[in-house]
């Protein structure tokens, strides 16, 4: 009898540390994947400064957002409470999560989208403003998808590392809190130019 309640705690024990392991697999791997990519992108939540930054380069600014690996969604809540119809894609599944839990916390969940997806395959062709995270192995890829997407009346913001070709408008912020904003018209060279009307005069 002895024996067999001691088997018995040995089966449970492991099957709990099996249905552990299991379980830290699944939350770990999101984390973790990304470092086994080519380009690495991991998940560093952004500051409270970085978001200030961020925030003081969209004044003035209407239309749609999108943050390219919005993380914990802390950039799309904060324009989505400054009135921008905020967009996130992200390829961490509990990130996404989490992020779609805080907007509803923070009771913007109508004014967020959260997606799951990796940026390499989304379109950003609709998008006025762009924030990035990103790494500086992607950042002269990302450029180049950008601007064959982009509008002429895009701002893209960037976050901890510029774009290597492109020449800010604007800057906000020092050391790893800094932002570059560029304003895709100037980097494109596209101006809009006024048409001047010149009226006839009767001789």
């Amino acid at each position: 009898e002895g024996g067999s309640r001691r088997s018995s705690w040995g089966l449970l024990v492991t099957a709990g540390v099996g249905g552990t392991l299991v379980a830290l697999y699944a939350v770990a791997t999101p984390f973790v994947t990304p470092a086994l990519r080519k380009v690495c992108l991991p998940f560093v939540p952004a500051t409270a400064a970085q978001i200030q930054n961020v925030l003081k380069m969209l004044e003035n600014r209407s239309g749609s957002l999108v943050d390219i690996g919005s993380g914990d969604g802390r950039i799309v809540i904060a324009a989505a409470k400054k009135g921008f119809q905020a967009v996130g894609y992200e390829l961490n599944p509990w990130l996404v999560w989490y992020s779609r839990y805080r907007a509803w916390r923070d009771g913007v969940h109508e004014n967020t989208k959260f997606y799951i997806s990796d940026l390499w395959k989304v379109s950003f062709s609709h998008y006025r403003n762009v924030v990035v995270f990103g790494v500086p192995q992607m950042m002269p890829q990302l450029e180049k998808k950008l601007e064959e997407e982009l509008e002429c009346n895009a701002r893209i913001i960037a976050c901890r590392f510029p774009f290597p070709c492109w020449i800010p408008d604007h800057t906000a912020g020092e050391g790893i809190d800094t932002v570059w904003a560029y304003d895709l018209k100037h980097s494109r060279g596209c101006e809009t130019k006024s048409l001047e009307i010149t009226p006839k005069t009767e001789s």
